[in-house]
């Protein structure tokens, strides 16, 4: 029995046992038209399986995570990851998933029970990576993710429960950077507030006073610059946002002026 017909009795056993109709099937790569997004995908779940590098094959299927999520397909995208060998690629693919289904919140579709769902599924694939530098990078992308989706609250949970000092720090001023990026800046100035280390909260105050000023929100930007405790991290926060401002200002003089 071929590779090909094999899987397609697998994903209709599947997908009758789930009660869903199944997907379409293709006899060969010809059949499928591009505007079938799934029948494309499916080719190329198809052909990943045949990648012998196991590097090339985990980025592939990396890849594929992505796209499925994109398509709506989020449990067929958290199904790729078991088939992933290197943990570092397991915990990227963990972030493109994350990040990919962050990209639909504008969709209604995109429930926030549905997204719960999704990062409570990521947390457990990131539960079962064994080397530890990558299960930190994995909760680290979570939490980004959240953010990302507008779970606040899920995302300093999931910032918290990580045990690396550093690597703690780091996701929470990531955080902190994705809510700026977001317009949110209360919940940036939260996130910040969360870091236990000096150095790392100075940091993250300065780039959020840079995303703040750049998004011309300069009450913002200004409040996140005066916590910096550095005297001279402070003074070139605040000097960077009164460029911007007076940049703007300008612009917007010499554009009315025309």
């Amino acid at each position: 029995m071929g590779i090909r017909v094999f899987s397609t009795i697998i994903i209709t056993a599947f997908t009758a046992i789930a009660g869903l109709s199944p997907a379409p099937t293709y006899a060969d790569d010809t059949a499928c038209q591009i505007d079938q997004g799934r029948c494309a995908l499916d080719i190329l779940e198809h052909e990943a399986q045949k990648i012998e590098n196991t590097s090339w094959r985990d980025q592939t299927y990396r890849e594929l995570a992505k796209l499925l999520v994109s398509e709506g397909l989020e449990n067929e995208a958290l199904a790729v990851l078991p088939k992933i060998e290197t943990p570092d690629t397991v915990a990227l693919t963990i972030r493109g998933i994350g990040v990919a289904a962050a990209e639909m919140k504008f969709d209604a579709r995109w429930t926030e029970a549905r997204y719960e769902a999704l990062f409570t599924a990521l947390r457990s694939a990131a539960e079962k990576i064994e080397h530890p530098p990558s299960y930190a990078i994995a909760l680290t992308y979570i939490a980004m993710g959240q953010a990302f989706a507008g779970n606040n609250d899920g995302a300093w949970a999931t910032a918290a429960d990580m045990e690396n000092d550093s690597l703690r720090h780091k996701a929470y001023g990531e955080t902190a950077e994705i809510q700026a990026e977001n317009g949110d800046a209360s919940a940036a100035m939260k996130s910040i507030a969360f870091i236990d280390s000096l150095a790392y909260r100075n940091k993250a105050y300065v780039t959020i006073s840079k995303i703040l000023a750049d998004q011309k929100n300069y009450q913002e930007a200004f409040q996140a610059a005066i916590k910096v405790d550095n005297p001279y991290k402070k003074a070139q926060s605040i000097q960077y946002l009164m460029n911007v401002r007076r940049h703007y200002d300008l612009k917007d003089h010499l554009e009315n002026k025309e």
